[in-house]
């Protein structure tokens, strides 16, 4: 067993206060899927989910051919224009496409998030923005204006980006599948984000000892509230490693984000490899540190999946989150670049290795960092779906250059390591054998990812991308 020091660390109790979520945007149905998990699916022994930040859909593919992208005018010209109330003449603003590879966006949480959605006008993106003195739509001449606003003053929460600033992103959907009806799983940030990742469900609990006092929590504003480094447990329901370790799954939640990609790599367990609490939020769970003996030992850093996917040593189920260095979160302390660059590595050593031919790559991003996107998103429960991400399935059973139309979220995830690992168990308060006071099971009516695959198809030939496609050296970044 590892070092033992980083359970210290996690001991103190926080006492959580409860909130309750509401309802914000337009009511639309969704089916309670009817298919039965496909017999193809035994082909895949190794699923890996890699989550990075703050992205919508439209701002990395609403121009990808085919996709359901940013509508256009017959000539070509996008005719989506929002309100900006930072054009004294009261023009609208248009989408644009950016040559930047940086860029500010706008806030993403959820009262963002019912202002850019606007009733399900979608139009609430610029509205939604704070007016703060020091922000290039008030004041254009100042640092890094070039970068954040557009050819005609827009805030780039209106950019979109081609080929030419993700080439390897739009590789990928060439060659594989990209998903253009995935939705963040919460109408909220990063946090309640990868909570649904892990857990289906966001919440603050009165008792961290009873999973049954919990109730739905969509911003989990106040420190006393969330988990953080150096704290006890104090999401009390049960996360999805709980069924894993019940049924004898495999499974790592990898973090950090090194730029050492020749294992062995020596990394600092003391301070989690540099990945924010928000973006790693497993160890706040009490059916995970809390009841569980050895679980440090299934966050390691990002090195030892590389290390793993060279042995052909993957587990069964791995999560992937970022070091800020390559989250690509908007004004960060890297870029669009940086993150494709890791992203790709991670890709590569997947694809190198000799689990590829029973692999499949999940790749998204946790919400969509206030820009623009065009499509309302459905309701599912008071809580969400929340705004568009990106979506992408590589894998050798993915289909080539295919576009899945399918409504899915995170909950789609959870459904297929259920359907593929766990005989269909679901998180269900009724069987899960911890009962906790979650209003929905979020798996039942999650969209099913198999669209994505063709089982009748021979393994494909991976296709080995170059992390940095760009003339200019990549720049040298601390090792998280």
């Amino acid at each position: 067993m590892r070092d033992r020091r980083i359970v210290a660390v996690l001991i103190v109790v926080v006492v959580a206060a409860a909130c309750t979520a509401t309802a914000t945007s337009s009511t639309t149905s969704v089916d309670t899927p009817t298919t039965t998990p496909s017999p193809g699916l035994q082909k895949l022994e190794h699923l890996i989910f890699i989550v990075q930040e703050n992205r919508s859909f439209d701002q990395y593919f609403g121009t990808y051919p085919g996709a359901d992208g940013i509508p256009t005018n017959p000539d070509g010209s996008f005719t989506p224009c929002v309100p900006d109330k930072y054009d004294a003449s009261g023009a609208c603003a248009r989408p644009y496409v950016t040559a930047s590879f940086d860029q500010d966006g706008g806030p993403h949480n959820h009262i963002a998030a019912t202002a850019d959605i606007a009733g399900g006008a979608m139009n609430g993106f610029i509205d939604a923005m704070h007016p703060a003195p020091h922000k290039c739509p008030l004041v254009p001449t100042g640092r890094r204006c070039d970068d954040y606003l557009g050819p005609d003053g827009q805030p780039d929460v209106m950019s979109t980006h081609d080929r030419s600033t993700i080439p390897n992103y739009w590789a990928y959907a060439d060659d594989y599948v990209l998903q253009d009806h995935l939705f963040a799983p919460v109408d909220s940030w990063t946090l309640p984000s990868h909570l649904f990742l892990m857990s289906a469900w966001s919440a603050v609990c009165d008792d961290v000892g009873d999973p049954m006092s919990c109730q739905s929590d969509v911003n989990l504003k106040g420190k006393e509230v969330r988990w953080q480094y150096g704290e006890a447990p104090v999401y009390a329901w049960t996360d999805i490693t709980w069924l894993l370790d019940a049924h004898g799954v495999s499974w790592r939640y990898y973090v950090g984000g090194s730029t050492c990609w020749v294992p062995p790599c020596e990394h600092n367990r003391e301070n989690l490899f540099g990945t924010a609490y928000n973006k790693n939020p497993l160890p706040g769970f009490t059916s995970f540190g809390g009841e569980r003996d050895g679980y440090a030992d299934n966050v390691p850093p990002v090195g030892d999946y590389l290390q793993a996917a060279a042995d052909g040593e993957l587990p069964q189920v791995s999560w992937i989150v970022p070091g800020a260095v390559n989250s690509e979160h908007p004004s960060g302390p890297g870029t669009v670049r940086d993150g494709m660059a890791y992203v790709t590595r991670l890709v590569n050593a997947a694809m190198q290795g000799p689990d590829w031919d029973s692999t499949a790559i999940f790749l998204t991003w946790d919400d969509w960092g206030g820009f623009y996107d065009h499509v309302d998103p459905p309701r599912v429960d008071a809580m969400g779906y929340g705004l568009r991400v990106p979506g992408l399935v590589i894998s050798p059973y993915a289909r080539k250059g295919y576009i899945d139309h399918t409504t899915l979220s995170f909950d789609s995830y959870l459904r297929l390591i259920e359907d593929r690992f766990l005989g269909g168990s679901r998180l269900d308060p009724a069987t899960d054998g911890r009962p906790d006071s979650r209003p929905t099971v979020r798996e039942r009516t999650a969209g099913d990812l198999t669209e994505a695959f063709d089982f009748s198809q021979d393994p494909r030939r991976p296709r080995i991308l170059q992390p940095w496609p760009w003339r200019d050296p990549e720049p040298t970044t601390p090792s998280y």
